[in-house]
């Protein structure tokens, strides 16, 4: 299972009900916080998510509407008694801009560890998550993320008594672990009785960018797809064009274009300009079907198929 939480939705500057964009992603007790705005740690408080839990912090550029909001929530973090440490990823420069913003939070009762990305596509394993990040359009370097939760290959009990192996070392095969049995000196090995990894659960974000084949990429086979709608009036497009954004439309577009396409999409950041984002959904439904306007404090949970 997984739980998705649009904390803010909004551009460039925070709005009476629309706190600056960010994201919080929850899965086997572990927390990933996409951006932080200003004003996160108040959306977090209103819909009853502990600071506590963040192990990775990602970070899709240094603007001052997705990373001003860092000093406080670390600050935030000590008070709750954190002591794990955290994980920080974003492009290269991150550990001086964090330095940089720390010199008003300069006491944490936690470890910073650093990810500085600069190739077009990186992944790591974090915790329970394959974290895929990928260069997006913007003025300055810019990624995306997608945060999948794999799922590992079911076990085969048929094929574990076929094969001898006493019951005592079916949950640790189905755990990863290779066993000598001590009396027979039979080999046991997980992928006697497992079979192969079944789909996942797959959640991609991106914002501040023109369309590009990374984002459809990114966006194949994701349970929900997260992308920015700055503008939603056509005669914006020059805009979205010179401040290197997307339209709501070409949003929607690269949802369409996805060779699988995500089974669910949301709008985020919008630009202050925009008040009802819904105005315009119907025509990008016509485009993408399974389109939606994110809105602050909106959840999903995401579960594994059946």
């Amino acid at each position: 299972m997984l739980d998705v939480c649009l904390l803010g939705t909004g551009g460039m500057t925070p709005m009476p009900r629309r706190w600056l964009t960010s994201l919080m992603i929850r899965s086997e007790g572990s927390n990933i916080l996409i951006d932080c705005g200003e004003g996160t740690q108040i959306a977090l408080k209103e819909i009853g998510w502990s600071p506590k839990s963040i192990d990775i912090m990602c970070f899709t550029h240094y603007h001052a509407d997705h990373i001003s909001g860092l000093p406080g929530m670390l600050l935030n973090m000590t008070n709750a008694e954190r002591t794990e440490p955290v994980i920080m990823v974003g492009p290269k420069g991150l550990f001086n801009v964090v330095r940089s913003l720390r010199c008003i939070a300069p006491e944490l009762s936690f470890e910073l560890r650093f990810i500085e990305l600069d190739q077009d596509t990186e992944e790591y394993r974090l915790g329970p998550y394959i974290l895929q990040c990928f260069k997006v359009k913007h003025n300055i370097p810019c990624y995306g993320y997608s945060a999948v939760v794999p799922r590992k290959g079911k076990f085969d009990p048929e094929a574990a008594k076929a094969a001898g192996i006493p019951l005592a070392y079916w949950s640790r095969l189905q755990n990863g672990e290779t066993i000598r049995d001590a009396e027979s000196g039979k080999l046991f090995r997980p992928e006697m009785v497992i079979g192969p990894e079944r789909r996942g659960i797959k959640v991609t974000y991106t914002t501040d960018t023109r369309p590009c084949q990374n984002i459809v990429r990114a966006a194949s086979d994701s349970d929900l797809f997260i992308c920015e709608g700055m503008y939603g009036d056509p005669d914006c497009q020059d805009k979205a064009r010179a401040y290197r954004h997307c339209t709501m439309q070409e949003a929607a577009c690269m949802a369409a274009e996805a060779k699988i396409p995500p089974r669910e999409m949301w709008y985020t950041h919008y630009s202050p300009s925009m008040l009802n984002p819904k105005q315009y959904l119907d025509e990008m439904k016509k485009i993408f079907p399974a389109v939606k306007c994110g809105k602050d404090g909106m959840i999903a949970e995401l579960n594994y198929d059946e």
